[in-house]
């Protein structure tokens, strides 16, 4: 099996799409997660991801840090569960006022991939 990465060409980081994202986007939350999407344009096969932790919950950096950091773990080990035909831009934003174990942000991942798989399968 290869190695499993979370590419550059993965991250989010245009802002016009950033606020095309927050403006039209749809949304969904998975605890302690909200998820914002959009469908990508056919130009890109892989999936854009933007993660976020709000530092008026967290003022600390290190605690932002660590979960971010726990969230992109979680999206690079399960991305390989989430077999979309198109592109999704996708936003993760930590609603949860504590730091969490990996193990609940891993489950939140999965169950996002599920809501996002049964999303494109109405469209």
């Amino acid at each position: 099996m290869g190695k499993i990465r979370f590419r550059k060409e993965e991250r989010l980081n245009k802002k016009k799409t950033i606020e095309g994202l927050f403006d039209k986007g749809s949304s969904f939350s998975v605890f302690p997660l909200k998820v914002l999407y959009t469908s990508q344009p056919a130009s890109s096969p892989l999936h854009k991801v933007l993660i976020t932790v709000p530092s008026k919950a967290f003022k600390k950096a290190v605690d932002r840090n660590a979960i971010k950091r726990r969230i992109r773990e979680g999206y690079r080990l399960n991305k390989t569960l989430f077999s979309a035909s198109s592109a999704f831009c996708i936003a993760y934003i930590y609603i949860a006022k504590e730091v969490l174990p990996s193990a609940t942000i891993h489950k939140a991942i999965q169950l996002s991939f599920e809501r996002l798989s049964s999303y494109e399968k109405k469209n």
